[in-house]
């Protein structure tokens, strides 16, 4: 029993490959600044040192790598 492989009729023109890949772009990193801290973090996101829209949220001292 011998399989074929699927081959495609006509060649993929330049204009149909470019949209095909039009989605694999990276995307553009969104980046906001503490008020409080001044450090840089990414949007809705918590600050290392528990910081969120300028309240604190994280008490604990467990950010030692910081």
């Amino acid at each position: 029993m011998r399989f074929k492989m699927a081959v495609p009729k006509k060649k993929t023109t330049r204009s149909k490959k470019k949209m095909r890949r039009l989605h694999d772009k990276l995307k553009k990193v969104n980046i906001s600044t503490d008020k409080k801290s001044g450090e840089q973090h990414l949007y809705h996101h918590i600050t290392r040192y528990g910081y969120y829209k300028n309240k604190k949220y994280i008490f604990k001292k467990c950010f030692k790598n910081y």
